[in-house]
């Protein structure tokens, strides 16, 4: 049982996590900056129109990347489930 294998774990897992959350966040800051451009050029102060494409956005993100962040998550959690004899013995 060496100390390498869980910090490679770790390691591992940290990058997933940042993968997925990349996925869903990116596309929704992107779209907040957009709409922030278009408030600051129009000088509309609106609260419902930054939030609302934000959150369209972020649902249509899930709806089309809920498919391959099921599969890496399921992925890695293979991966976890193969490496216990290894650990373990």
């Amino acid at each position: 049982m060496e100390p390498e294998i869980f910090v490679d774990i770790l390691s591992n897992a940290l990058f997933l996590v940042i993968k997925l959350v990349s996925a869903i966040v990116v596309p929704g800051l992107l779209v907040g900056l957009v709409v922030a451009v278009f408030q600051a050029a129009t000088s509309i102060n609106e609260q419902t129109l930054s939030f609302l494409p934000r959150l369209l956005i972020t649902i249509g993100a899930l709806i089309v990347g809920g498919h391959w962040l099921t599969q890496e998550l399921m992925d890695f959690f293979s991966r976890i489930v193969l490496i216990i004899p290894e650990i373990a013995g």
